[in-house]
């Protein structure tokens, strides 16, 4: 029975990994191309989520292999780990992602990355709206099926500002087992985490073809990590005062 259960599951995500690589195939590529020419002129990466939304902010920020030109970009109140119904109140209230990046103040040559798997909740919703109104353009990483199935609490999507969407192709309620009536084991993490990986690997393939060297993190459990790190801090401490706690 659990041999059952895993080979089910695991079905499940590979069908949707598919999906997404189908869907979203060709705006990965453009997201790496935006990213790239972003850094190229020394522009900053604003990332954005509330909720399980920030596991991939997490993932995108002071990560081994990752950009080091990131910003995540967020509001305490979204924060779950500390106060979870308080979280989803913040996420659900107007103007708080409006002064979240009023605070940041992205300008061009900078790039916004959000994610949201509805993408109807006012917090996503406002942080890529007022990014694409100062000119900076906006990734989505999110999921047309689940917006079809959200409650509409804003009268735009977070696609509706961006300037690329990667559909990671998350059903409505992001449970995906068991298939015949899913109500566990949710599947947005697994899908927007590949998503940004697949990003990265697309940066990094480009960059290489254009002789460019991204400021990539390199893991502090490496010989020579720290001193790698170390150089990338002082680049950035300045801009991205969340790096050294200087908030």
């Amino acid at each position: 029975m659990l041999e059952g259960t895993r080979s089910e599951f695991s079905s499940r995500v590979r069908t949707l990994l598919d999906d997404l690589d189908a869907a979203s195939g060709e705006a990965i590529g453009a997201a790496a191309a935006l990213l790239l020419a972003s850094v190229e002129a020394d522009g900053i990466v604003h990332v954005a989520g509330a909720g399980h939304s920030l596991a991939m902010v997490f993932e995108t920020f002071y990560r081994a292999g990752g950009l080091a030109a990131v910003r995540p970009i967020w509001d305490p109140g979204v924060f779950p780990l500390d106060h979870a119904v308080r979280s989803t109140r913040v996420e659900r209230r107007a103007g708080v992602g409006r002064a979240v990046v009023e605070a940041a103040a992205p300008a061009p040559p900078d790039v916004a990355v959000v994610f949201s798997t509805s993408g109807r909740n006012p917090y996503p919703v406002e942080v890529a709206a007022e990014c694409a109104a100062r000119g900076v353009p906006v990734i989505a990483v999110t999921s047309a099926r689940a917006a079809e199935g959200a409650a509409a609490r804003t009268a735009t999507t977070l696609a509706d500002h961006a300037a690329i969407v990667l559909d990671t192709r998350v059903p409505p309620g992001d449970v995906v087992h068991p298939a015949a009536a899913p109500r566990t084991a949710a599947a947005s993490t697994i899908l927007a985490a590949y998503a940004w990986s697949r990003v990265l690997a697309a940066l990094d393939d480009l960059a290489a073809a254009g002789g460019v060297e991204l400021p990539r993190w390199t893991s502090a459990n490496v010989p020579g990590g720290d001193e790698v790190n170390i150089a990338l801090l002082e680049r950035y401490r300045h801009r991205i005062p969340e790096l050294t706690g200087d908030a």
